[in-house]
């Protein structure tokens, strides 16, 4: 499974049968190393339903029709603008052809700004848990920390998590380090940081002090193989 970074919580994923995207967030993002017409997915996950997360769902999914995942609220939201979605709520998991996606809690809200100021619902902002090609990674979405991640970590052995650390709207560096002791996985990604101004962070600070755990602080454009 090769994992790519491409700027704020922005993860391709690419298993031997399917290309996915979490969370593609490519107009707007300054950080971002691609253009929305480079992606080409199968599927689209979404952990909620802010600017920066669902970002340029809607024309890369009418484009390629990927099927996009998400919360029971977004997913009606999306589907009303005419995209193939399939709904989920946090604690729910389903086999897809693509893998096995289950929404974990995230402590966080979830709205969308329509272009004339009306505020969408978008339901609970959720974490991912996806399973694919016998590996397990998890992408936090946005959240503080809470007790809850120890459980996430002790029943599913997770190869890669990718965790928040931009503090102000998610939680720091700090938070994020003990979420990592709770989730223990074989590596950590920090996202969600250098984006904006308010969320200016050390990302490789952040990795070089959570030894024996492994992490990597990629670049956008970086990838990893797990």
């Amino acid at each position: 499974m090769k994992l790519t970074f491409h700027g704020q919580s922005f993860i391709e994923i690419e298993t031997p049968d399917a290309n996915v995207l979490i969370d593609p967030f490519i107009t707007g993002n300054g950080t971002c190393d691609i253009n929305p017409e480079d992606v080409n997915p199968d599927a689209i996950l979404l952990t909620h339903g802010h600017q920066d997360h669902l970002g340029d769902t809607v024309d890369i999914a009418k484009r390629s029709n990927a099927l996009v995942v998400a919360t029971h609220e977004l997913a009606g939201y999306l589907g009303s603008k005419g995209l193939e979605t399939h709904p989920l709520n946090i604690g729910g998991g389903y086999q897809f052809k693509f893998g096995h996606v289950k929404l974990t809690p995230a402590w966080h809200s979830s709205s969308y700004a329509e272009e004339d100021g009306q505020i969408i619902y978008t339901g609970m902002p959720t974490g991912i848990l996806f399973t694919a090609d016998n590996k397990t990674i998890f992408h936090a979405g946005d959240t503080a920390l809470f007790s809850d991640l120890k459980l996430i970590g002790d029943h599913n052995d997770i190869s890669a998590a990718f965790l928040p650390i931009g503090d102000n709207f998610t939680m720091g560096p700090d938070d994020a380090k003990i979420a990592t002791e709770w989730i223990n996985p074989e590596l950590v990604v920090p996202i969600h940081y250098n984006t904006f101004p308010l969320i200016e962070q050390d990302g490789q600070k952040f990795v070089d002090e959570l030894s024996p755990i492994k992490g990597r602080a990629l670049q956008p454009g970086e990838s990893v193989d797990i």
